[in-house]
């Protein structure tokens, strides 16, 4: 069960005030809440703002080692007046930029109806965004919808991301990284058959992005600390980080 003590301080190692920094870049987010995503966030990938290297690739994503670890990194697209997308984490290696995407409970909060507001069709993206092009037309119609996964956020990203990677002349990956909690904070149970359409809802997406330029990779985060309990050098921030946050 998450604990439910209120968060005065960061875990062990991480830099603070660098994090801190780079998260007023998001103004309103919340550290303090016990199920907290952007807590979670600023904590794991926070440890490594100043030591990247201890970064391993990511399970499942191509991407080589890395150089540099930002927090809350706003993505540009090519378009004059709209709302730029935001990234948890983007991880710069020599051959790709990983944009991370991070949930925890929201897929199984109610969610605000989103909408394309840009306009994306005023730009050729090229044959190998055909796949998120579909998967936003599908959205757009309504002939695809999804109750947990916010799959017009990620195909924001996905365009936001190409740009930038083209930009760095790098390869792209977004990374969806979702935990699969059994418990609410408050310790009421999460709804099992929503965990499991979420489960669905990912798959489906994946499926719709296959071969893009834009690598989608679904990774849990039980998948990701596992990785990193087997790294000497990272056992003691997967520790602090499994008992801080509990179950994910």
């Amino acid at each position: 069960m998450t604990d439910t003590r209120q968060m005065t301080s960061f875990l062990p190692g991480v830099p603070a005030e660098a994090v801190l920094a780079a998260l007023q870049r998001l103004p309103g987010l919340d550290l303090d809440s016990p199920d907290s995503s952007a807590a979670l966030v600023a904590n794991t990938f926070g440890w490594f703002l100043d030591r990247p290297r201890l970064l391993q690739p990511l399970p499942g994503v191509p991407m080589g080692l890395p150089e540099v670890v930002e927090l809350a990194v706003e993505m540009q697209l090519p378009l004059r007046g709209v709302r730029h997308p935001k990234l948890d984490a983007v991880v710069t290696t020599p051959t790709t930029l990983v944009g991370v995407v991070s949930t925890r409970y929201q897929p199984f909060r109610p969610r605000k109806v989103t909408q394309f507001t840009e306009p994306f069709d005023s730009r050729d993206w090229g044959p190998g965004m055909a796949g998120y092009g579909r998967m936003r037309q599908a959205l757009v119609t309504g002939s695809q919808t999804y109750r947990q996964l916010d799959a017009v956020t990620l195909v924001k990203q996905a365009y936001a991301l190409r740009t930038q990677s083209l930009k760095r002349a790098r390869g792209a990956v977004l990374v969806y990284l979702h935990a699969e909690p059994q418990v609410w904070a408050s310790g009421k149970p999460v709804d099992p058959a929503a965990i499991k359409r979420h489960r669905a809802e990912i798959a489906d997406f994946a499926r719709a992005v296959k071969g893009a330029d834009v690598t989608f990779v679904a990774l849990t985060w039980a998948e990701l600390l596992a990785q990193w309990s087997k790294t000497p050098a990272l056992v003691a921030h997967t520790a602090a980080v499994r008992g801080w946050f509990g179950g994910l």
